[in-house]
């Protein structure tokens, strides 16, 4: 990007205007870094956060990451327990094997254990389910055979989850441009280069369509139970699509953690669209804490100025793709996006974080 010489005001906000939640982030087990979170917590304004994968443990490699099963015990001893009401956290359950092995072999066997998990952990304080996008994009059968999330054997699972009262937050897909070929006419071809396990173009991938499609009818078949779609339902590129999805399935709610830059760069569909959709959205970052990130955050919801520079993924200021605009909420939709929302989502909230 060349550089610009436009001359414009910055209002970057010291604090946000109300207490937040970032209820989609993660600590991947990385337990060295909870007092450097909540320092960073403290001195923005960030209430509460919470840990999605409370039970994973992950590594980073050049390629981008590796996971693997934890234990939830040591969220609860490191961050729930040792800073009450400023830390909480969801479970992967089962869903934490490594790529490189069958998710099952015994799809009947696999759905028990996961319930029986699933109760456990929710009786233990985790607050909802998390699925990473590995499930419906890579996890497969012992046979060999792509898992689809709206496969008809992992059902129970999801009602399980709405009689257990609690949410899942469900990621499937990614931005567009990782569904395309790595050309340079891509405007993501920075981060494929980067992370080539990012690259989902080809025959061993379903398309993004087909992802979201799939994950649209387990909004369909499973009307009681509340499903969290990060990532501005995974197409922030189209709010048209979004908003028609929200309007078909009052049991989705979305988050923008991680899309601000897609949003920021169509200022006025995305400040129509958290206007009509208010009570619909809450805030998270999914990005390392820091600061800068959480300050920019609150900067893009809470003032107008123009033309300023985003994060990447991994929460660094580097060459930004493009440069974004702020939205200059009013103060009511603010405070709900900021927490009230996520309280009402998320039941017995309130009461763990005593907000």
């Amino acid at each position: 990007m060349r550089k610009s010489y436009l001359q414009v005001e910055e209002h970057i906000p010291e604090k946000a205007k109300y207490p937040v939640i970032d209820a989609h982030n993660h600590l991947w087990g990385n337990w060295e870094a909870v007092d450097r979170t909540l320092a960073t917590m403290d001195t923005v304004g960030v209430h509460s956060y919470c840990d999605l994968t409370g039970n994973l443990r992950i590594k980073w490699i050049r390629e981008g990451y590796e996971f693997s099963e934890g234990n939830l015990e040591d969220f609860f001893s490191h961050a729930g327990e040792k800073y009450p009401g400023r830390f909480y956290c969801f479970t992967t359950a089962t869903f934490c094997s490594p790529v490189t092995k069958p998710l099952f072999s015994d799809p009947k066997h696999f759905v028990e254990k996961t319930i029986t998990m699933m109760r456990e952990h929710a009786a233990r304080g985790a607050l909802g389910l998390k699925i990473l996008k590995e499930l419906g994009l890579k996890y497969r059968t012992k046979q060999g055979d792509l898992i689809r999330v709206d496969d008809e054997a992992l059902a129970p699972i999801w009602e399980e989850a709405g009689k257990l009262n609690i949410p899942v937050l469900i990621h499937q897909s990614d931005p567009y441009g990782l569904f395309q070929p790595p050309t340079r006419e891509n405007e993501h071809y920075e981060n494929l280069q980067r992370y080539t396990s990012w690259q989902f173009h080809g025959p061993e991938f379903p398309s993004k369509e087909e992802l979201l499609k799939r994950r649209d009818n387990l909004l369909k078949n499973h009307p009681s139970t509340t499903f969290l779609l990060p990532h501005a339902a995974n197409y922030a590129e189209n709010l048209r699509y979004v908003a028609d999805l929200l309007d078909r399935y009052p049991n989705a709610f979305i988050d923008f953690s991680a899309r601000v830059d897609e949003l920021g760069r169509q200022p006025y569909t995305a400040r129509e669209f958290f206007l009509n959709y208010q009570d619909r959205i809450y805030f998270g970052i999914d990005m390392p804490a820091s600061p800068e990130v959480y300050r920019f955050y609150f900067r893009f919801l809470e003032t107008k100025d123009e033309y300023f520079d985003p994060p990447g993924y991994d929460g660094v200021f580097s060459e930004p793709r493009w440069r974004v605009y702020g939205l200059g909420l009013p103060d009511k939709v603010l405070e709900k996006i900021y927490y009230k929302n996520i309280l009402k989502i998320v039941p017995g909230l309130g009461r763990r974080i005593n907000l």
